[in-house]
């Protein structure tokens, strides 16, 4: 009799858990490159899987979704800690506008211009992608030297009003957050 309740809550927890994990969003970041100009150096990325069928749903009835880059570029020091170059922080936010019927993206580290689409695959093309955003002046780097830029992205959390909290509970479903990735290289 006492392993039957011990059993119970067990098995509570597994049917309540596995049908979450059928949510679960696998997203990662991918192709990241580094380029430099005469005058600075560009980083390059994308997220892989950012979009799934809830959140696609929650963009196309107005609800805005903002993707937060998070990337730190280090020279590699082998005798001491390495050296803090820089600590950016950049947002790509989709809206869509009913009435107009098209796709509104902003990114931070374009003054926020909005560039606006009819095509839901080209808006979240450019929500996924970061090409030739400028991280620092190549003033800032030394010749023959290691450099490590880590990155990763995350969905910022939906706001909704207080009383859709309760309606939509599933909200935080749609949240995701990328591991870390690392890309070394010698400047």
């Amino acid at each position: 009799m006492q392993k039957q309740i011990k059993i119970i809550p067990l098995l509570l927890c597994f049917t309540l858990l596995i049908p979450l994990s059928a949510f679960a969003i696998d997203v990662q970041l991918s192709g990241i490159k580094v380029t430099d100009t005469t005058d600075d150096l560009l980083l390059s990325l994308k997220v892989e899987g950012a979009f799934n069928e809830k959140l696609e749903e929650a963009v196309s009835n107005g609800i805005p979704a903002t993707f937060s880059f998070f990337i730190n570029l280090n020279r590699v020091r082998t005798a001491w800690a390495d050296e803090q170059i820089l600590e950016l922080n950049v947002t790509h936010t989709l809206k869509y506008h009913n009435l107009k019927n098209h796709y509104i993206i902003k990114k931070s580290w374009q003054d926020n211009k909005p560039v606006i689409t009819e095509s839901f695959d080209e808006a979240k093309k450019m929500m996924s992608e970061i090409n030739g955003l400028k991280i620092a002046p190549v003033k800032r780097l030394r010749k023959g030297n290691r450099y490590l830029i880590t990155a990763k992205a995350e969905l910022d959390k939906v706001k909704l009003p207080f009383i859709l909290n309760y309606i939509l509970f599933f909200a935080s479903l749609w949240d995701f957050e990328t591991e870390w990735h690392s890309y070394e290289f010698v400047y």
